[in-house]
């Protein structure tokens, strides 16, 4: 049997280092996703469904709550996109949308798809660098 060259040998080696790193880098990934839905206000279980969320991002206060939770006299039914879920940035509503099953957009960033309502208004924060959020008026 002929023996292998030092090309092929070396090859080999790198080929199995590297399918090693693979199966690490996949582990880690499922690790950090799972940790991150598990910090986003992703509901147990599982389903997708954001849940509430309050905190400070970069000195501004992010607060997400599902329609089923709103029981403020601004609560809009009728407006398209934004009636399952309400984000607001310093007290001002971020307007956000589902996109069934490819994530969330904001009226910031509205190319951009994000995993949860959370990581749109952290983007939208990083976004407005600073600025106000202006209140979106469809009628205008």
């Amino acid at each position: 049997m002929p023996r292998p060259t030092r090309r092929q040998a070396l090859g080999a080696v790198i080929g199995v280092a590297a399918s090693g790193a693979l199966v690490g880098m996949a582990a880690a990934s499922t690790e950090t996703a799972a940790a991150e839905a598990e910090s986003s206000g992703i509901a147990p279980g599982g389903t997708g469904a954001p849940g509430s969320f309050d905190e400070v991002f970069e000195g501004r206060r992010i607060q997400g709550t599902p329609a089923g939770a709103r029981t403020d006299a601004h609560a809009h039914a009728g407006h398209a996109g934004h009636a399952g879920y309400r984000v607001l940035i310093d007290g001002r509503e971020l307007p956000v949308m589902q996109h069934g099953k490819s994530g969330w957009s904001s009226t910031i960033n509205h190319y951009e798809r994000f995993a949860t309502p959370l990581e749109a208004a952290r983007t939208a924060v990083i976004s407005l660098k600073g600025a106000v959020v202006v209140p979106f008026d469809p009628t205008a």
